[in-house]
């Protein structure tokens, strides 16, 4: 049975594509909870709406990353933390803490989630990857310095 869907669905597709998908699955699981409906010649221009709104969206969505990233990336971000007289910190720097010291530092507010770290539990210069869009990654340089 040709669907079309309503919302993001990881596992078929995205908002508007036309997918094909066993009749029990759609008229199990997809059409009852309203995540998608079925394929006519009315709902197939409906869709390609759909599909453009979606792309104008992701396009602003990933013009606003490029902005960020164009930002940041230049910037080195200090984050303060607790060490020890050898340097070594007592625990580590979080994606959470990047998140912190970007916002006070500039304004700029990121989700800690967007924000890939690896464990750093030294003083000095680091780097940590953000990625706010699946077309912009782009890394963060910080400054770790003992408190």
């Amino acid at each position: 049975m040709k669907v079309i869907l309503r919302s993001d669905l990881a596992e078929l597709g995205k908002r508007g594509d036309i997918v094909d998908v066993a009749d029990g699955h759609a008229r199990n699981y997809l059409l009852p909870k309203g995540l998608a409906f079925k394929a006519s010649l009315g709902a197939v221009s409906q869709a390609a709406k759909m599909r453009s709104s979606r792309d104008l969206r992701d396009a602003n969505a990933r013009d606003a990353a490029r902005t960020i990233a164009s930002t940041l990336v230049p910037l080195v971000i200090s984050v303060s933390a607790k060490a020890g007289p050898e340097g070594r910190l007592f625990g580590s720097v979080t994606a959470a803490d990047v998140a912190d010291a970007v916002k006070t530092q500039t304004g700029i507010e990121l989700d800690r989630h967007d924000i890939t770290v690896e464990p750093i539990k030294t003083v000095g210069e680091h780097s940590v990857t953000a990625s706010l869009h699946a077309e912009v990654s782009f890394p963060i340089r910080l400054s770790v310095e003992a408190l």
